[in-house]
């Protein structure tokens, strides 16, 4: 782990890199989660909806944005974590979760809170979730 308290407004945190949804992906998380909604797992079933193909669990794809502050932060400083989904991830897409520093607060507690800004982009750029995070940083300041 980086030593969080170095941290400033305008720093990025690591971004996560993801290998590309498979259906294999969507179906093991299917499976796991017990969300067995075709839509995510049946063609048919998503053609006939007016979708190419089945699309990604979104709450799969908000939990890789997760990973990207767990990996950084301990999972006991995360005060808090809500995001927005904004488009379809589709079979074949290649995700990158990215989040940047946009406030960071000293409190008189001898801890720092760090307010992140949050996104996950496919390989093309395109927007799917949009998010943000507050994270309590205890003993940092």
């Amino acid at each position: 782990m980086l030593k969080q308290s170095s941290f400033k407004a305008g720093d990025e945190i690591p971004s996560l890199r993801l290998e590309k949804i498979t259906r294999r992906m969507l179906s093991s998380y299917a499976n796991a989660s017990g969300d067995l909604n075709p839509i995510h797992i049946d063609p048919v079933f998503a053609r006939k909806a007016g979708l190419k193909d089945v699309i990604a669990h979104g709450m799969l794809v908000m939990a890789y944005l997760a990973r990207t502050l767990t990996d950084v932060f301990p999972h006991s400083s995360l005060v808090s974590f809500s995001s927005q989904f904004i488009s379809m991830t589709l079979i074949g897409d290649r995700l990158t979760c990215f989040g940047t520093i946009v406030k960071k607060n000293f409190d008189d507690k001898n801890s720092v809170t760090l307010e992140i800004s949050m996104k996950v982009l496919n390989q093309d750029k395109e927007k799917r979730i949009l998010g943000t995070a507050t994270i309590n940083l205890k003993g940092e300041s």
